[in-house]
């Protein structure tokens, strides 16, 4: 079979790779997508950043072998050792239909044991059915939650680690298009250039740490709370693909008024709407939604669950309506996201729990406008930033149409 190939080069955060390449290509009897390759070398490298002798689990989740195969390459490519596990999410369900305890202690041992002897962990995760496991019992979910944890927990504490979906038919119906329409913005969105956001991450992520007080203004919410001495985070690419949000973390008994997110959601299965919830003393006192009942039950999974682990900003400029899925959603341009459970370790106030739920509110004009201060100065305003120190996060200086 003849092929006409091209020389590419293509930017994925600092690295540059040069390929060559068709759109689809035959390698060694199985046909890869030339984005595969790009995406497989920009987490291995880039997001990774995987070296020699180092092991890396690639945990694939309803993805195609394709992919697999080509993070395998990209992985050996840096001379590290490519370990591989394959779910399947209909099997999964079934496990968790009848799980038991005895079960998943023994899960979990099995499955701490060899991240422990991880230096990296990439994961992948496809689904033709978001809503696959809606019918396991919450019962069932928080038991494999909890003693799963432990795995999670030294995942995201002691390895390099990136997470990231997978471009399926059902993710392109929740955002609303054609399947190759969302194939191609799946992998311009994470392919991303990161470098061009990283001076204002770090203006950002200063001015994070430097700040008291926090207000937040908009439809049906007015949010305090404080995040002096906690420090924040730049996200670019190095844990979540697609990226884009600086992040802190409450003072865990700071929080108080009332905030009404306005993204819909989907945890455990289960889809919620119109989420709003009330705090006092840094605790939820009130929680509603579309479905009340589930969101209180997910809120008493334990007593971090009413606490917030995390508050980021959101600003990459590719993403900008809401889809159900959370590494996407949480990155919306003009976006916050204010999540009630486990908060990360060294930019965090100690919450506990074996729930974290990314919930975003939007703050564009379009979709109702909002107000974020930092010690009582304003920092954005329907969803755009307003000190000159951090203009270039706002969609004109990242797609590149406008000055900072």
């Amino acid at each position: 079979m003849g092929t006409r190939q091209e020389s590419v080069k293509r930017v994925f955060g600092n690295f540059v790779f040069e390929e060559k390449c068709m759109r689809s290509h035959l390698l060694d009897n199985m046909i890869i997508d030339s984005r595969y390759n790009e995406l497989a070398a920009g987490l291995c490298g880039f997001s990774t950043n995987l070296k020699k002798g180092e092991r890396v689990l690639i945990d694939a989740f309803d993805i195609p072998e394709a992919m697999v195969i080509a993070l395998v390459r990209a992985a050996r490519a840096q001379g590290a050792h490519p370990y591989v596990q394959l779910h399947r999410s209909r099997v999964t369900r079934e496990l968790m239909l009848g799980a038991e305890k005895d079960q998943y202690e023994v899960t979990a041992e099995i499955e701490l044991a060899r991240m422990q002897r991880m230096d990296a962990y990439i994961a992948l995760r496809g689904s033709e059915n978001i809503f696959e496991s809606s019918d396991v019992p919450s019962e069932r979910v928080q038991l494999v939650s909890r003693l799963m944890k432990p795995v999670l927990d030294h995942r995201v504490d002691k390895t390099k680690w990136v997470v990231l979906r997978w471009p399926t038919s059902s993710m392109a119906q929740q955002a609303g298009m054609s399947t190759e329409a969302f194939e191609d913005f799946y992998f311009k969105v994470c392919t991303l250039d990161y470098r061009r956001m990283a001076p204002g991450m770090k203006a950002l992520s200063e001015l994070m740490t430097r700040t008291d007080r926090v207000q937040i203004k908009g439809p049906g919410t007015d949010l305090t709370f404080s995040i002096k001495g906690i420090g924040a985070r730049e996200c670019g690419g190095l844990r979540n693909i697609p990226d884009g949000e600086v992040f802190s973390c409450p003072v865990k008994d700071s929080v108080e008024g009332v905030i009404q997110y306005n993204a819909p959601t989907v945890y455990l299965g289960t889809s919620f709407d119109n989420i709003r919830l009330v705090f006092r003393k840094g605790n939820i006192v009130e929680a509603t939604s579309n479905n009340t009942r589930r969101l209180n039950e997910i809120l008493d999974s334990d007593p971090g669950a009413r606490y917030i682990g995390e508050f980021a900003l959101g600003f990459n400029p590719h993403i900008l309506e809401p889809m159900r899925d959370i590494l996407f959603d949480e990155k919306i341009a003009g976006s916050f996201h204010f999540t009630p459970g486990q908060a990360y370790e060294g930019v965090g106030n100690g919450n506990k729990s074996q729930v974290h739920w990314d919930m975003v509110c939007i703050q564009r004009p379009e979709h109702g406008g909002g107000e974020i201060y930092f010690d009582g100065k304003l920092i954005r305003k329907d969803g755009l930033f307003t000190p000159k120190s951090l203009h270039k996060l706002n969609p004109a200086y990242l797609l590149g149409t406008g000055k900072a």
